[in-house]
Order: structure tokens, then C-alpha cells, then sequence
């Protein structure tokens, strides 16, 4: 009996694992990205198509804590100060895209689906209610939460966030089987529970992980972690509050202790691998029953409720000061329901304010917003693509300099001081729409153009310049290009940017005229500067310089002409490590 309970415990771990290990490479492979990999795996799993997971219901209910943890660990990164400095945005661009798309979404549903008008607010309330989950999984593998317009989408999340307890207090208010006097109760335990744990957070936390440290267990330390993030999500869970915004405000408290780093190293095993079940669990819950049954009507709703939320997003964006190309990138992630809206249409049909149909596909409309996010996000990511190379960007046309730069990042942009600072005519070329408008604020004039094209580089001139500096950040495309310019134009000297040893052995290989590794003279500077900090003298640091290039050039010289790297290295091009040399230096 013991033995078929563990099975029984396993096997539907090891069918998610499974799924979600070949569903997730396969659609980043393809560029669909890892969010939608898990759902497709989810509905593949689920009791729509296989039936290997049959209780998707308490699968989304535990990992829910998934985007507790996410939340945790991104208030571990906002210091109360930043987060008070955004307070403008969270409660004006906030309120307003929040108040603005409610009403637009729950008059569409009286408009176009003859909802009345307290269905119509929760299923447009709902949809108001974007994914916490995808957007910041989305932000955070772009690596854009730090940046100006990633700041802006997490103060919209927070307000949706806030807007929890508000809805819920209407939904209260609305409902015929409850008093309306216990939807202002429920606004004041919330408040209550707030000030609870910020006091909490505020006194309690550091001496608590202080205490834990003594303790020299580094399991101790993790479960004290785990026990604030859970602690703090059950307390706002009691309170009719978002558990996320519970995690997220102990970890803006926690963002200034000097525990942070490690209480974050702690979490993030368990909060991937609850993101990624949460996203698998999205999809189990997907019935495709009622797919097939009211298809048409899910298929409407799922459109009108898409346009309209886009069109308030973008709106908002504008009347904020965004540009349209910000504006229409914010809105393609908006364009969702979110997991809160579950949480909203469940309290509403068990205060009889919607029937148990409403609430099943007003949930399949969010969980198919959902779905199709990643997709609305590739195809606006290359529209604006598109629309970025050709809008006010010169492209490269019959372009004549003493030399051509290809490339110009922050390696490219230093590389073109020293010529420039001479009167050097220059020709450069980038195939990046952004850095060239940011180059242009700056007075650079630089084209248009993919340096690994051979009709690209005839019109930027390669043909005419004394040289070709190959600045790009991509070993590959360096490579393409030294092999077009030693063929097309094989009087221009070559110099390239390398990326590390071994790429470095492969532009050797090619022939190039000079070749530098990108990061190799400032690391240099680096090791001289700590050898001058501990009081060597100015002959002892040049001594050991000169005597680490040598030894450098002498092993690029072997490796040059020997084969020191074998065939699966350059097959994989897995990085060389730099070798390591001891040089005597007396103090």
C-alpha cells in the first residue's frame, strides 16, 4: 500500500518533469520562448488531451507560490526608497490604465455580449488583471525590470495588485448571499494585515536572519527564508489580499539587509521550478470541452477584450510621454488576463453575483489570453523591428571613409575615439535601430547595415577604405565578415574584436591583420592597479605586464600553430579559459 501511495505521488511529478523538459528547449528552439512551452505542455498533460494529470485544479492552487517566490525575490531588488520613488507612477500611470480598461472592457461586454452590468464589471475586472507571472518571466528574461520602461510595467503590476482587495470588496457588495457591511470589514482586516507586516518587516526580519546566521547551517538559513516568503503570503492570503503582494513587500523590506544576496541564492531553486508548474498548470486547466462547445463566443470575447485592453494600454502609454514604439511594446504585454482573475471570478460565483458558466469561460478566455501572449510579443517584437530599421535610419548607400567600423557598441564606440580625435573620415555601420538613434542624440552619424551582407559592405565602402574594424559582439558574425572582406576586398587591413582565447586563435587562423580580445587590456590595467595597491613599484608592475604579454603571445602563438583546441571545442565554440601564469614580483 506504502509503495503504490509513493507511486502514486511520483508519477505525476515525473509526467510534469517529462513534459516540461521536452516542451520547453523545443519552443525556445523555435522562438516561441519557455512560457509557451509550458503551457502546450500542460494541455498535452491535462484531462483535455492525455488525462496524465487529472487534478489540475490543485496543482494551480499549490503553484501559485511560485509567483509568491518570483514576487519575493524581485522586492528583494527594490529598495524601499526606489520603491517610494516610484509611487508616482504605481498610483497615477497605474490608476489610470487600471481605471480606464476596466470601464472599456465592461462596457464592451454589455455592448457586444449583452452581459448586464455587474457580469459585465467582473468579467472586464478580470481581464484588467494582467499575469504577474508572464510579464515579469518575460521582463526578466529580457533583462529589461531595471530599465525605465520595465519599472513602469512593474508599477502597473503592483497597482493591479493593490486592486485585489478593492474588487473583492465590490464583489462582496455585489453579491446577494452576503451583507455589504462585510465587504468594508474585508477592506479593513486588509489594511490591518498590511500594517502588520510591514511592522514586521520593518523590526522583526533582520535580527531574525541574524539569529539564524549564528547558527552556521546553511539549511536553517533556507528554511527561515522559505518560512518569511510563506508566512507573509498566508497572513495577505487570511486577508482577502493578493499572497504575491505579501511576498513582495517582505522582500522590499528585506532589500536592504545584508542577508539579501544569500536569502535570494536560497529561493531561486524553488521559485523557478514553481514558476515553471504554475505555467504547466495554467494549461491543465485549460478544458478544451468548453472550447469545443463555445468556441464562437470564447473566440469573440478573447478578441474584443484583446483590442480593447490593447487600445486603453497604448493610449495610457501615450498620455504618459511614450513613444509609440514604448507604447505599443507595453500593451503587447498587457494584453492578458492574469492568475488574479481566477481569484476574482471564483469569489464572484460563490456570492452568486456570476452563474458557474460565466466563470468557466470567463476563465478560459484569460487562460487562452495567456496562452497567446509569447506569440503577440514575437510578432510585435518583429513589427517593431521592422518598423525601427526603416523609421528616420539612413541606410548604409554608397558610403566612402579611410575606414569602415562595423559595429558600433560600447567596444566600437571607444575603438572610433582615437581616429576621430585625428580628423580620420570614418564610415560606420550598425545593425542595431536603437543604438543608432541614441548615437544620433549624441552628434554620431552612423548607417544602417548588416556587415555579414557583401552588397552592405560594397555600399559602405569597404571596396575604397585602407582598413575594416570589426567591432560586433558576435564571434560568428565577426568571422562572416573577415571571410567576405579577405575575399571581396583583400587590400583593406583587418582589424576585429575578439571574444575571447579562442576566438581569437580562429581570427589568427583567418589571417586577419590584428586582432584584439575585447576584454584583455582592462583586465590588464586591472591586475597592475592591484599589484600598485598593495605597494609594488612602478618597475616591478611593468616588469610583470611585459612579461604576462609575452607568455600570452607566446601560448596564442601555439595554440596558433599546434592544435590546442580540440574539434569538439570549435565544433561547440565553448569558451578557452585564459591560462594562468605565475610572475615573481618582489615587493
Amino acid at each position: 500500500m506504502a509503495e503504490a501511495s509513493l507511486a502514486q505521488t511520483i508519477g505525476p511529478a515525473v509526467v510534469l518533469m517529462a513534459a516540461a523538459v521536452v516542451a520547453v528547449p523545443l519552443f525556445r528552439r523555435i522562438g516561441l520562448g519557455s512560457v509557451l512551452g509550458y503551457f502546450a505542455a500542460g494541455v498535452l498533460v491535462g484531462p483535455s488531451v492525455f488525462g496524465l494529470i487529472t487534478n489540475a485544479q490543485s496543482i494551480l492552487h499549490f503553484s501559485e507560490l511560485g509567483v509568491v517566490m518570483f514576487l519575493f525575490v524581485i522586492g528583494l531588488e527594490l529598495r524601499p526608497q526606489k520603491l517610494w520613488a516610484m509611487r508616482g507612477q504605481i498610483f497615477g500611470l497605474g490608476l489610470v490604465q487600471v481605471a480606464v480598461a476596466i470601464a472599456a472592457l465592461s462596457g464592451t461586454a454589455v455592448v457586444l455580449f449583452g452581459l448586464s452590468g455587474p457580469v459585465a464589471f467582473i468579467a472586464g475586472a478580470g481581464f484588467v488583471l494582467s499575469s504577474t507571472a508572464v510579464i515579469m518571466s518575460v521582463l526578466q528574461d529580457r533583462g529589461e525590470i531595471a530599465s525605465a520602461e520595465g519599472q513602469k510595467s512593474v508599477s502597473i503590476l503592483l497597482f493591479e495588485d493593490l486592486m485585489i482587495v478593492p474588487l473583492l470588496a465590490v464583489v462582496a457588495f455585489l453579491s446577494p448571499l452576503s451583507h455589504r457591511q462585510a465587504g468594508w470589514t474585508q477592506v479593513a482586516v486588509a489594511l490591518a494585515a498590511l500594517l502588520l507586516l510591514l511592522g514586521v518587516a520593518r523590526w522583526a526580519l533582520n535580527p531574525f536572519f541574524a539569529l539564524l546566521a549564528r547558527a552556521r547551517t546553511r539549511e536553517v538559513l533556507t528554511a527561515g527564508a522559505l518560512l518569511v516568503v510563506l508566512a507573509a503570503a498566508l497572513l495577505m492570503d487570511v486577508a482577502g489580499l493578493s499572497m504575491a503582494m505579501g511576498a513582495f513587500l517582505a522582500g522590499v523590506m528585506l532589500s536592504s539587509s545584508s542577508y539579501r544576496h544569500q536569502i535570494e541564492s536560497d529561493i531561486e531553486p524553488f521559485r523557478g521550478l514553481l514558476m515553471g508548474l504554475f505555467f504547466l498548470a495554467v494549461g491543465m486547466s485549460l478544458d478544451l470541452s468548453i472550447v469545443a462547445a463555445e468556441w464562437m463566443f470564447l473566440l469573440a470575447m478573447l478578441a474584443a477584450f484583446t483590442v480593447v485592453k490593447g487600445v486603453v494600454v497604448f493610449g495610457v502609454a501615450r498620455l504618459f510621454g511614450a513613444s509609440n514604439r514604448q507604447a505599443l511594446h507595453r500593451s503587447s504585454m498587457f494584453l492578458q488576463g492574469g492568475e488574479f482573475a481566477f481569484v476574482l471570478y471564483a469569489a464572484a460565483a460563490a456570492g452568486g453575483v456570476i452563474d458557474a458558466r460565466s466563470n468557466a469561460l470567463f476563465a478560459t478566455v484569460v487562460i487562452l489570453s495567456m496562452a497567446l501572449t509569447p506569440l503577440l510579443m514575437l510578432v510585435t517584437d518583429r513589427l517593431l523591428r521592422t518598423e525601427a530599421s526603416m523609421d528616420g535610419i539612413d541606410v548604409a548607400r554608397d558610403l566612402k571613409g579611410r575606414i569602415l567600423l562595423i559595429g558600433f557598441g560600447r567596444f566600437g564606440q571607444i575603438a572610433s575615439q582615437a581616429l576621430l580625435s585625428r580628423g580620420v573620415e570614418l564610415s560606420v555601420i550598425d545593425r542595431d535601430p536603437d543604438r543608432i538613434r541614441d548615437a544620433g542624440r549624441y552628434g554620431f552619424k552612423v548607417f544602417f547595415g548588416d556587415g555579414v551582407r557583401l552588397d552592405t559592405l560594397r555600399h559602405s565602402g569597404a571596396g575604397e577604405a585602407d582598413a575594416i574594424m570589426v567591432c560586433v559582439e558576435d564571434p560568428k558574425a565577426a568571422l562572416q565578415i573577415v571571410e567576405l572582406a579577405q575575399h571581396a576586398f583583400p587590400l583593406a587591413k583587418l582589424l576585429v574584436r575578439s571574444y575571447d582565447r579562442a576566438h581569437a586563435v580562429d581570427l589568427i587562423r583567418a589571417g586577419v591583420d590584428y586582432q584584439i580580445r575585447e576584454t584583455v587590456e582592462s583586465a590588464y590595467l586591472m591586475g597592475a592597479e592591484g599589484l600598485r595597491v598593495l605597494g609594488f613599484s612602478e618597475a616591478d608592475i611593468e616588469e610583470a605586464a611585459a612579461d604576462i604579454r609575452q607568455r600570452d603571445e607566446e601560448r596564442l602563438r601555439e595554440q596558433v600553430q599546434g592544435d590546442a583546441m580540440s574539434g569538439l571545442d570549435r565544433l561547440h565554440r565553448r569558451p578557452v579559459p585564459e591560462p594562468l601564469t605565475r610572475v615573481s614580483v618582489s615587493k
